[in-house]
């Protein structure tokens, strides 16, 4: 069976199954009659044909139903996609990195069907393969077509040389100058954070090192409740607070993603072994060098219309998931998406968050790593230090943090087998998710680095479907000789679990 029919069809007949076997098992057979009855009259008509649809196209009916379509807030889809459609020069003919044009339209179908949900006013997305540019396109809006946008605003097509906040992929780049600062014998992962920053040994966390804080077992994951959103904007006084906070947990304990905390005290060691700023220190070692045209924290005065708009999409968050959130934001998660749009978000500098590149530069950097840390012959790291980021840190595990199963190395985000971050059979696979749909990674193992660029921010809806389709058919289609081609081991990797999940859902309700 081929694997995109396969994919397509899979949901609906996981849905149908359980929806079957709930009318008709030898139980329900016994009051058949009454329950027909209950069933085929004038009022269950009014309903049964939402949940017809609801099994026979579960996608469609989630995605589009008059009920998520009154609160999802969703922006404008043209009828015709190739009016939003801006192709940058340069993709290869598929051929030469082992592709065919067909691959290569499915891929791109996939980032389309993301378009249509709605979900983002712009998606740009860039894949390369064996060092070549397989997609590099936008499409889309960065400006003027987004939920709340008045009717008459100017619609600013999104590029791929459009600048975009890459929000937490910043940590990858963040923590690649780290080990940069290690391969030049500055300083020692093993090393305390207080053996740079004296007054971070405070409150018991003499003993916690740059490990624990770039792997995400520092002990001290966010801010205290009710930080002021302002200290963003005062890099000085948030690490003065981090300081003297008190750990929840003893340094290297247990997981939780730090989501600002640690870039924070990352910078502030850059800052203090160096004399430079983060910005200035990135500028010389790695944007200068591969002569990238934004790619550093915050933007300048001249740039900073050009910085595509983030937007609230999708739909509202209610209790618990909105307290999750906000627990690993620091802060609700609309008020997350405004402060991002302040301008002086945009030019300060956050270590953790506010890295602004294009899609391109993103995929650049990937392909830097994947390369063992030479691009366009400029040799930026050695290939040990390379290693050394990626080297898984600890088994999957629950984190506290964001309530899902994990996998880091010293700054990474990794893959896992059968089917993890980055898609399927991404063991290799390294990388880091920006909020809240933005994918940056590298898999060796496909010989690709990949960046997926979405300015909607949504965490719930059915584009999450969507953007799950779409790893599945990079990881697919760009499959190298170790990775599995049986179907059924795609099957028991993704889809059965998926349709255990709906299953189990449909029958509790």
């Amino acid at each position: 069976m081929n694997i995109v029919t396969f994919l397509d069809n899979t949901v609906t007949t996981c849905v149908k199954r359980p929806v079957n076997f709930l009318f008709n098992n030898p139980i329900t057979s016994l009051v058949k009659g009454p329950v027909n009855l209950l069933i085929n009259n004038p009022v269950a008509s009014i309903v049964k044909k939402p949940f017809s649809s609801l099994i026979e196209d579960p996608v469609s009916t989630i995605v589009n139903n008059p009920v998520t379509n009154l609160f999802t807030k969703r922006t404008k889809i043209p009828e015709d996609l190739s009016s939003v459609t801006t192709i940058k020069p340069g993709e290869v003919d598929p051929s030469e990195i082992d592709m065919a044009k067909s691959d290569v339209d499915a891929i791109w179908g996939c980032v389309e069907d993301l378009y249509r949900t709605g979900i983002s006013p712009g998606i740009v997305f860039t894949l390369r393969r064996k060092g070549k540019v397989v997609i590099n396109r936008g499409i889309g809006h960065s400006h003027g077509n987004g939920p709340g946008d008045p009717k008459d605003a100017e619609k600013i097509l999104i590029t791929p040389d459009t600048p975009i906040c890459q929000f937490s992929a910043s940590k990858a780049v963040t923590a690649m100058l780290i080990h940069l600062l290690v391969e030049r014998k500055e300083i020692d992962l093993l090393d305390p954070v207080c053996q740079y920053i004296p007054e971070f040994g405070a409150h018991g966390k003499e003993n916690t090192s740059i490990y624990h804080i770039i792997s995400h077992h520092g002990g001290i994951p966010s801010p205290p409740p009710n930080t002021d959103p302002e200290l963003l904007f005062q890099p000085d006084e948030l690490v003065k607070l981090l300081c003297n906070l008190k750990p929840k947990s003893q340094g290297g304990r247990r997981q939780a993603y730090h989501a600002i905390t640690g870039g924070a005290i990352l910078g502030e060691i850059i800052k203090r072994v160096t004399g430079k700023s983060i910005r200035d220190f990135l500028n010389e070692t790695i944007r200068e060098p591969l002569n990238l045209r934004y790619f550093n924290f915050g933007v300048k005065d001249e740039d900073l219309d050009k910085v595509a708009k983030s937007y609230s999409t999708g739909l509202p968050l209610f209790f618990p998931i909105s307290s999750l959130t906000e627990k690993a934001l620091s802060a609700p998660f609309d008020e997350v998406v405004r402060v991002s749009n302040d301008p002086r978000f945009l030019q300060t500098i956050i270590p953790a968050g506010n890295l602004v590149a294009t899609s391109d530069e993103m995929s650049q950097f990937f392909q830097l790593l994947l390369n063992g840390g030479e691009l366009n012959g400029k040799r930026i790291f050695n290939p040990l230090t390379i290693k050394r980021a990626v080297m898984e840190s600890d088994i999957i595990k629950f984190d506290g943090t964001m309530v899902i199963p994990m996998r880091y190395s010293a700054g990474m985000m990794l893959g896992a087998s059968p089917f993890g971050m980055w898609g399927p059979f991404s063991n290799n696979a390294f990388g880091h998710i920006g909020f809240i749909n933005i994918f940056c990674w590298a898999d060796p193992d496909r010989e690709i680095s990949v960046s997926l660029q979405t300015i909607g921010k949504s965490l719930i809806g059915g584009h999450l479907l969507t953007i799950s389709k779409l790893l599945t058919y990079i990881g697919w289609y760009c499959k190298g000789s170790d990775i599995p081609d049986d179907i059924k081991d795609v099957y028991s990797s993704y889809i059965a679990p998926m349709r255990n999940i709906l299953q189990k859902s449909l029958l509790a309700w």
